[in-house]
């Protein structure tokens, strides 16, 4: 393959080669949990680190390293982590970096899914988050004290659709020496790479767009091989000998892709959020085709956006892909092949009326989930961020009136007349 292979040329082949034993073309699924050591002293370097290979499944597994590679290739990082889920992948980025009585700064609008996670779960592990507008860089550099970690945005904001500005909060992250952590779920490389934008760490879904087939779960953390762990004397994990390790230092031994490897061998070996084969198969096929998917997804999503905006039941459609949305700039600098599948518009009588015209969808499918070849369809203020308050539904972008569409790849006329027909009766 040539030096600088094309996106679409790495979406198929980044990280893989015929199997060696029996020539097949597609990553077999290495459905085991455990690998046979040549001999004593290839197991002892192995469990000590001074040699790469696969010990066990929770660990490792050669399905699973074709998936990272792949991933890291097409987000432009050093290296990669798959786990089980998301949310299982950004827990443990901040287990690498939080120790207790740690803050983070974190923009408001994110999936709901982690803003319970941030402002709940990590309270158990001393961990607090502290709220910013991504629109509003002193919110976030206002709130930074000798005990903050980390500042964590969403490229494209989960279930608004908005984009945000990375250079902008990468600049604030720079100045205070700390890590940007990006969820690029949404807009998934195809249409952003965050650390070419100053993200240090790039998270995903990979049970979204990645994969795309709303059939596996998983998740990825990306290094950007970009931040320097060890000036500062904040990340301790990865600057300060490890006692599991004979006193290694991983940031002085590993480098630039550092960061994963601590993620690796200090989380997921403890807490054990392991991806499956099969599923990290799954995920594999599914990126095969990302390219093709996400510009159908991008160019439906606009069409409906269009024909929503005319409607006489529709207050209001929040899609960047818009020319008049205020989110068009961002979208047109970040993002110049497409706003992304998922987007909110309001109905004019608000609450009831949504669950309602949710209720009426027939094609679409109603259901937490996004990114999928499918259309989805959902109300968030009954579902998804319902354990919110109002006051936070309404900052996050999932009000009483907010239906959010996440558009797939059908025919662009029958994803219009299906919401038509739910208008129609709403």
């Amino acid at each position: 393959m040539q030096n600088n292979p094309g996106f679409n040329t790495l979406a198929i082949h980044a990280g893989a080669q015929p199997d060696p034993t029996t020539g097949a073309r597609a990553t077999p699924i290495y459905q085991t949990t455990s690998f046979v050591f040549n001999d004593a002293d290839h197991a002892a370097s192995l469990f000590g680190l001074q040699a790469f290979g696969n010990i066990y499944t929770r660990i490792m597994n050669p399905t699973q390293a074709v998936l990272e590679e792949r991933v890291a290739a097409l987000e432009g990082g050093t290296a990669a982590l798959a786990v089980a889920s998301g949310h299982a992948a950004q827990l443990l980025i901040f287990h690498t970096i939080m120790s207790p009585g740690d803050n983070f700064i974190a923009a408001r609008r994110l999936y709901g899914g982690s803003i319970n996670q941030f402002g709940h779960a990590f309270k158990s592990f001393d961990w607090h988050v502290r709220w910013a507008d991504p629109a509003d860089m002193d919110s976030f550099e206002s709130q930074i004290d000798d005990r903050t970690k980390a500042i964590f945005i969403e490229s494209l904001a989960n279930p608004g659709g908005t984009f945000v500005d990375i250079e902008a909060i990468s600049a604030v992250a720079k100045k205070h020496g700390l890590p940007l952590i990006v969820d690029n779920t949404m807009a998934t490389p195809c249409l952003i790479r965050p650390i070419e934008h100053g993200a240090d760490i790039v998270v995903h879904s990979l049970t979204k767009f990645m994969g795309g087939h709303g059939n596996s779960m998983g998740g990825v953390l990306v290094d950007g091989g970009t931040f320097d762990w060890s000036k500062s004397g904040k990340y301790p994990m990865l600057s300060e000998p490890r006692p599991e390790y004979a006193g290694m230092v991983l940031h002085a031994t590993f480098g630039n892709f550092a960061f994963a490897i601590a993620c690796r061998v200090l989380g997921l070996r403890d807490f054990g959020p392991a991806i499956s084969p099969f599923n990290a198969f799954l995920l594999l096929t599914g990126i095969e085709t990302l390219p093709l998917r996400m510009q159908r997804h991008c160019d439906n999503a606009l069409a409906v956006a269009k024909w929503l905006k005319q409607h006489d039941k529709v207050a209001w459609v929040n899609y960047a892909g818009l020319e008049d949305d205020a989110n068009h700039a961002l979208q047109q600098r970040y993002s110049a092949k497409g706003a992304g599948a998922v987007f909110t518009f309001g109905l004019k009588d608000g609450y009831e009326v949504g669950k309602r015209f949710v209720e009426g969808l027939e094609m679409f499918s109603h259901l937490a989930n996004i990114g999928d070849t499918r259309s989805l369809v959902i109300h968030p203020a009954s579902t998804t961020h319902r354990q919110l308050t109002p006051e936070q539904q309404t900052a996050a972008g999932a009000g009483p009136e907010v239906v959010r569409l996440s558009v797939g790849i059908e025919d662009v006329a029958d994803i219009i007349a299906d919401l038509e027909q739910s208008l129609a009766k709403a």
